[in-house]
This record gives structure tokens, sequence and C-alpha cells, in this order.
């Protein structure tokens, strides 16, 4: 019984993730499958403004359909991909690629994770060649009254 239902449930969930995929209407459908294949392409490499971090192949958002409808109005007047995508960055921004270039100010971000993981490294060389290197504290001895009242605790 068990059984039938973690495969029931394995099964539903196994038809339900496709309709995540399945976000470009019939209507945005382009007849010419050379295009429309172009434009699947373009697609998936656009975010959402609305949802984040989804495609825009992948989003049913509204500002999404607008972009897949205006992604293949652009190639339906014959822009090349890049003229295509060069059009939809200039309207909305670098933000909408979802893997932004690495030219401009953007190379800054790109190299952040490395440079901080290159000081965050240095700091803790040096914290540690540091610490190695100290000398070291002297122990202080008890006093003959402490020792008397740590002997009297014990012995408690």
């Amino acid at each position: 019984m068990i059984r039938l239902r973690v495969l029931c449930a394995a099964l539903l969930a196994c038809l339900l993730i496709p309709l995540t995929a399945m976000a470009v209407e019939p209507d945005e459908v382009l007849d010419d499958p050379v295009l429309e294949q172009r434009a699947r392409d373009l697609s998936q490499g656009l975010r959402c403004l609305v949802c984040r971090n989804e495609s825009i192949d992948e989003s049913n958002a509204d500002l999404a359909r607008d972009l897949r409808l205006l992604v293949r109005e652009r190639l339906v007047a014959g822009d090349t991909n890049d003229e295509a995508i060069e059009f939809i960055v200039d309207r909305y921004g670098e933000y909408v690629l979802l893997k932004p270039t690495v030219t401009g100010a953007n190379w800054l971000l790109w190299a952040a994770g490395p440079i901080m993981l290159l000081i965050a490294a240095g700091v803790g060389m040096l914290y540690l060649r540091g610490r190695s290197q100290a000398a070291p504290t002297p122990e202080e001895k008890l006093s003959d009254s402490e020792q008397a009242r740590l002997k009297e605790i014990l012995d408690d």
C-alpha cells in the first residue's frame, strides 16, 4: 500500500515537472521552425524580470510573455541573435541576461569572489604565522594562599 502511494506521488511529480517548461503558449510559436528554435535558444538566456532567476522561456509571468513576443518580433524583422539580444539589453538593461557579460564594470563583480578568497587566505596565513611566532606566555604559579584554598576545596 505504501509503495503504491510512493509510486503515485513519483508519477504525479514526473507529470507536473514538464508543466514549468511549457510557458511558451501556442499563440506565441512561430510558423518557421528554424526561427522558433532561435527564439527558444535566445529566450533561455534571458531572465524574467518578475521571477528573478528564471528564464523567460520557463516563466508564466506577463512580462516574460511580452519579452518572448519581443524576441520573436525581432527575429521575424530579420535581426540576428546578437542584434535581438542587444535590442532587449538596450531596453531593459544588462540585468535581463541570465549570464551577464564580463565587460565594463561587471569585471569587478566577476573578480570579487576570487579576490575576496585570496584576501581571506592571506589574512589567515598572516594570523597563523603570527600566532606560531608569538612568545609563549609564562605560566603563573599559584600563590601559597591560593594553593591552600585549592587543597581545601579538593579535600572536601
